[in-house]
């Protein structure tokens, strides 16, 4: 069998995520954040190393925006009404431990969602460094927003764990 990540490009399928159930019958689908978090801050400082800070945080995004996506289109009902979809996504997000979902505020005419994630998996329990962190986020949230509503949005995280804050808050704007 040809190992996958000798390839040139390997593009990202839902399928490729594989039959976790099947290959961790005795481990089981869960696993602590602390070794989410060995992964990501350490790909992120072999990145930035590399590349930059404004780059990684690019990667970052990108990266965090098809995951959303794919995660829209595979776990979602994206056909749901907008009430039905927002509580599908808390109750997704909150089962996989990704963090707790509140919407804080929508206004349709301005193309605004203003919304918030309690214990995120990216930085909650992180030390306070006066910076938002959560940039794997913005692309993640800003992927299922597009998906579901075709709209292309920008995220910007504004508040954060990192920053002071017990929440990452998040201002959702379609362009």
């Amino acid at each position: 069998m040809e190992n996958v990540f000798k390839k040139k490009h390997m593009s990202f399928t839902w399928e490729g995520l594989g039959n976790i159930k099947e290959g961790r019958g005795n481990l089981g689908e869960g696993m602590p954040v602390l070794v989410y978090r060995l992964m990501q801050f350490t790909m992120v400082d072999v990145l930035t190393k590399e590349f930059g800070t404004e780059k990684t945080n690019h990667f970052l995004r990108e990266a965090g925006k098809l995951a959303g996506t794919e995660f829209a289109r595979n776990a979602l009902d994206l056909t749901a009404d907008l009430n039905t979809f927002v509580a599908n996504l808390q109750k997704a997000l909150e089962n996989l431990k990704i963090g707790i979902l509140r919407i804080e505020s929508i206004d349709e005419s301005a193309n605004n969602i203003i919304l918030t994630v309690a214990e995120d998996l990216d930085c909650s329990g992180l030390p306070i460094t006066d910076e938002t962190v959560c940039v794997y986020d913005e692309g993640f949230i800003a992927g299922i927003l597009n998906v579901y509503t075709g709209k292309s949005f920008d995220v910007k995280e504004i508040d954060c764990w990192s920053s002071g804050d017990r929440v990452c808050r998040f201002k959702c704007t379609a362009e």
